[in-house]
This record gives structure tokens, sequence and C-alpha cells, in this order.
């Protein structure tokens, strides 16, 4: 299959790259503003290299007229760029391999169908805890738990710190306009792993919201969920500081801890693997976690009342 790139110098583009090697396709063309972009030579190094859109386009339709068309588009640019990405790559005859999160509101969704509709192309999203052996065993389990007893309902909470310096807040991640803002940025994957297993959202509450952290807590058919998300290293516990990490991952069940800390590093590879075998997640899989995020983003904090995540506490003011 043939495969072009955009957002070939962002951070998570490397893994698409491997993806696509390590399944045995070929990257044509790659399109990023950024030109310092070395690690291509690791995979593609005669792939051509755009750093205008224009000229990338052009390049994209003139292989097209050529009969060397373009299968696959792979979309790994900043989240407000995703949508109209997908959009040119299912005009250009490609179906389209997104990064989460698929877009920033559940009406650009909407769009996207039309334009599948129209075009016969198709959108994927990667969902990669889906994927995760740790996570498909937990969905197996909670199957069948709920198989002998319709009306469980699970507690859970998850927390998830990742510390980012000051660039992240003079960068695109740290705009809300064009992230979604740290719960799209950061946590968009764990809410669809939440639906994929527990039902969808019967109640959606923001207990706070600040540069560094949101929280709040979530309903679901089957799940109560506090959830707590940072970028601020103060809020990591003291001991994960103590061991020099500036990660924190945690999501319990009923209190057990759900250990999924490894196993990541291949999961674009097998996610590849899958949209190549036509079982890749498409507009419909990504639709729970997007409406979620779009909640979140336009809900105003109600403080710390009800059920807060406890990390709450450590947040100032």
């Amino acid at each position: 299959m043939k495969f072009a790139l955009t957002g070939a110098a962002g951070y998570i583009a490397p893994r698409h790259m491997k993806a696509i090697k390590d399944t045995g396709n070929d990257l044509l063309a790659a399109l990023d503003p950024y030109d310092g972009i070395g690690i291509i030579d690791s995979y593609f190094p005669e792939a051509s290299f755009f750093t205008e859109f224009e000229r990338f386009d052009r390049h994209i339709d003139k292989l097209k007229r050529e009969g060397n068309k373009i299968d696959f588009v792979s979309i790994t640019t900043p989240n407000y760029l995703h949508d109209a990405h997908i959009r040119w790559a299912l005009r250009s005859g490609a179906d389209a391999i997104c990064e989460k999160p698929l877009v920033l509101n559940p009406w650009n969704i909407d769009a996207l169908q039309t334009i599948e509709d129209e075009t016969g192309k198709r959108v994927y999203n990667i969902l990669q805890l889906r994927l995760h052996d740790s996570i498909v065993a937990l969905k197996k389990k909670v199957t069948e738990e709920l198989r002998a007893n319709p009306n469980k309902t699970y507690d859970i909470d998850l927390t998830y710190l990742t510390s980012r310096g000051k660039w992240y807040f003079i960068s695109w991640k740290g705009d809300e306009k064009k992230s979604g803002g740290i719960a799209t940025n950061i946590g968009v994957h764990f809410y669809d792993m939440l639906t994929w297993i527990f039902g969808d959202v019967k109640e959606n509450i923001v207990h706070l919201k600040t540069p560094y952290a949101n929280a709040g807590y979530l309903e679901l058919e089957h799940a109560r969920v506090r959830w707590f998300l940072s970028v601020k290293y103060d809020y990591i516990p003291e001991d994960i500081k103590a061991q020099g990490q500036r990660t924190y991952r945690s999501i319990t069940v009923d209190g057990e801890e759900i250990e999924f800390s490894g196993g990541f590093t291949e999961l674009h590879t097998r996610s590849y693997e899958e949209v190549l075998k036509g079982n890749g997640f498409g507009l419909d899989e990504a639709r729970n976690s997007i409406e979620i995020v779009s909640t979140i983003r336009n809900l105003e904090p109600v403080g710390l009342k009800g059920e807060y995540h406890p990390f709450c506490k450590k947040v100032e003011g």
C-alpha cells in the first residue's frame, strides 16, 4: 500500500512511520512546516518531503494522475488540523488513519460521515488502548461479570499525570482552541477505553479546570469514574518522584490496580495491521470519547463537592 503522512515532524509521527514500514508498506510523501526531520531517514529516506501544503497537495494529485495513487494518508498533525486533513485525504481518494483525538467536536464526526458516504473512503482512528493486552483482558472479565450480573456497577479511579515543561503552554498544545485542552489532549483515549468497557455516559461532571489539571466524575452504564488528569510535575506522588519518574498512570477498578504501564511500543503497528485487514476503528467508535471531551470543555467546574478525585486536593486554590 502507498502512504502519505501529514505532521511528519511531530512527536507521534515516528510510530506511524514504523507501523507503515513494519506492515510492509511504503511512504511516498510527507508534510510538515518544520524541516528538521532526520528521523525519516530511519524509515523512508526516499519519501518526497514538503513544508508547504499546497506543494504536497499538488504532488499527491500528480501521483494519482500518473497511476500511483495514495491508498492511505496518516495524520499526525496538531489536533485542530485533523478534521481538515481527513477531509482532504478522503477527497484525494485515500482512506485516512488519524491520531487521537480524531476531531475536537462531535459535529465534525457527522460531517466526516457525509464525506465518507460521498467518496466511498474510510476514516480510521488510532485507539490503541483497545488493543492493549491488559485492557483487552479487563474487557473480557467485565463482560463475563456483567453477563452474570447485568446490574453490577464498578467504582473506578483514573489518574494520569504526565509532566510537561514550559514549552507545552507556548506550543499549540497549550492553546485550548488548537488542542482541545488537557482532557482532550491527554485523556481522550482513556475515555474511549472506559466507555468501550463500561458503557455509555449517563452523567458528566467537571470538578476543576486549571491550565495544569482537569478533574471530574463520569457515570457510565456500569461504572462510577473519578478522574484526574494533569501535566504538572508537582502533583505526582512523592514515591514516584523518588524513582526519578515524571509520569504517573493509574486505573483502579473496585480498588484493584489495573497494570498497563508497559506494552505500548507495538500498538501502532498492531493498529495498522487491523486497519489493513479491514478491522480498524472508524467514526462510530470515536464518537463516545469525542462527545465526552467536548462536553468537558464546555462545562463549568462545580468545585470540590460530590464524588471528586482525591488528587483534587493537591491543586492550589
